[in-house]
């Protein structure tokens, strides 16, 4: 089990938390410091879709000029988008038993857990 993310990042650490909290053990990756790559991002949009992976509602694409969000129009430049800027990925991203699992929200969590 995997925990994508950047550790500032208020959900990050809610889930962290909530984490912890249920005793269960969760490796971090951190997305600035060991980077994204390309197969894992298609990965990820395979199963949940690249836009509910792209983050729209964060403050890193909403201060994005118009020109740059309209230049990610599909998969392919939503992901080099992506790789570029790693804060406009949905956080976290969790990995258990192969499946990805997108945001926090504790009854999401509670599902997935059983907790």
């Amino acid at each position: 089990m995997k925990l994508y993310g950047i550790p500032n990042c208020s959900t990050v650490k809610k889930a962290r938390a909530w984490l912890a909290g249920h005793a269960l053990e969760v490796a971090f990756h951190d997305f600035k410091k060991q980077g994204v790559d390309a197969a894992w991002l298609h990965k990820v949009a395979a199963q949940t879709g690249w836009q509910a992976l792209l983050n729209t509602r964060g403050t890193t694409w909403r201060k994005l000029p118009d020109a740059e969000k309209a230049a990610v129009a599909d998969e392919a430049s939503a992901i080099a988008f992506m790789i570029s800027q790693p804060s406009v990925i949905k956080r976290p991203v969790l990995e258990r038993d192969g499946r990805y699992h997108l945001g926090f929200a504790e009854d999401h969590y509670q599902a997935i857990f059983g907790a």
